[in-house]
């Protein structure tokens, strides 16, 4: 989180100003849903969200609950019967590029017949095989794709064109952990989700952007609260949404937009990340294993040629202001997630601890 929205927050705690600056009596959490004031914060988030991502007025944008996780379930009881036959569950294909398409291949087996269109994992899960070498199914509702990997640090830098591909399904992404880090490309999209506690604001909310034409096609078992027509055709509000993480949501989509939008955030971003792999590609001591073609520019994985100094490494990490490195269990070593709101000083301060800590080791 910008450590100015947080500022904000916190002096807006107990007592929220509306936009003219008069003061509401209340802080946020203690607003109705439905209430005028409330109604103004979500309607500005709405409208700045669809300006900072050039979203077209043919999709809907959905506020909802249960993070990416949950949409692994709820996209296939909306989306797997649109080209179903009668009676049967509908498919749906997946290219698997590392753990999180993995997991959402995994969840949509419950609910679909959840089918493996590529699969790194022989490879580590390293690359991003070539779209026309994927096995697509042509009944395929959608093909789901993970555009950024945050534990093995994969992202893709461009999209499908599935029609190009000869297949008739919708292309849905999770773009949990670089959404409004890079523009988006609609023209290719059907659905894209993400939970906010990357880059959008803290855990709790889950934006879905959904084409119009896609909705209505939800299965008779679907919860009506993840029914996506029904959300859309409610404005985010047939049930309570999460009100103030969508608050904070919309006070980092301002600060997004004082930034200079996404096209300043994709300059940042690249900045950062190329000055950190430089550093890797520099190095004996350090390494990254992900192809250079489909680098993260918000995950970093890298690792110690001598791994028994690993914690050496990030007990001087912590000394020096450096938190949270250590790598995800399944796959260990280090990641450094530099996501929107981390500015380009701190990936110098960890370049620079990275260079001492390799002189010291020599």
């Amino acid at each position: 989180m910008p450590a100015e929205v947080l500022a904000q927050a916190a002096a807006e705690m107990l007592d929220w100003p509306d936009a003219s600056g008069k003061p509401s009596g209340m802080g946020v959490m203690e607003m109705s849903h439905r209430g005028k004031e409330f109604q103004s914060i979500y309607e500005a988030a709405e409208a700045d969200i669809r300006e900072l991502l050039a979203v077209p007025a043919n999709f809907k944008i959905l506020f909802m609950q249960g993070g990416g996780l949950a949409e692994n379930a709820i996209i296939p009881l909306n989306l797997a019967g649109m080209r179903a036959a009668p009676g049967t569950q509908g498919s749906a294909d997946f290219v698997v590029t590392g753990s999180w398409s993995e997991k959402s291949l995994k969840e949509a087996g419950k609910y679909c017949q959840a089918n493996v269109a590529a699969n790194t994992k022989g490879g580590g899960f390293t690359a991003i095989p070539a779209p026309p070498s994927w096995k697509l199914d042509p009944s395929a509702s959608y093909v789901h794709l993970c555009t950024n990997e945050t534990i093995n640090g994969v992202e893709f830098h461009s999209l499908p064109d599935l029609k190009a591909l000869g297949s008739g399904a919708a292309l849905v992404i999770d773009f949990s952990s670089h959404v409004a880090s890079r523009p988006v490309d609609w023209n290719k999209v059907g659905l894209a989700f993400g939970g906010a506690q990357k880059n959008l604001g803290p855990a709790g909310l889950t934006m879905v952007v959904v084409r119009e034409d896609l909705l209505g096609y939800s299965a008779s078992i679907c919860p009506s609260a993840f029914d996506y027509k029904t959300v859309a055709d409610n404005q985010s509000m047939y049930n309570t949404p999460p009100t103030y993480a969508i608050y904070m949501a919309g006070l980092v989509f301002k600060w997004l937009k004082r930034q200079g939008g996404i096209a300043a955030m994709e300059a940042r971003n690249m900045a950062k990340a190329e000055l950190l792999y430089a550093a890797l590609d520099a190095s004996d001591f350090f390494y990254n294993k992900v192809h250079k073609d489909c680098r993260s520019r918000m995950n970093v994985p890298f690792f110690l040629r001598d791994e028994s100094r690993n914690q050496a490494f990030l007990d001087g990490a912590k000394d020096a202001g450096l938190l949270q490195l250590k790598g995800h269990k399944s796959v260990g070593g280090m990641r450094a997630s530099i996501y929107n709101a981390m500015p380009i000083e701190g990936v110098q301060t960890l370049v620079s601890y990275m260079r001492e800590f390799e002189q010291k080791q020599a």
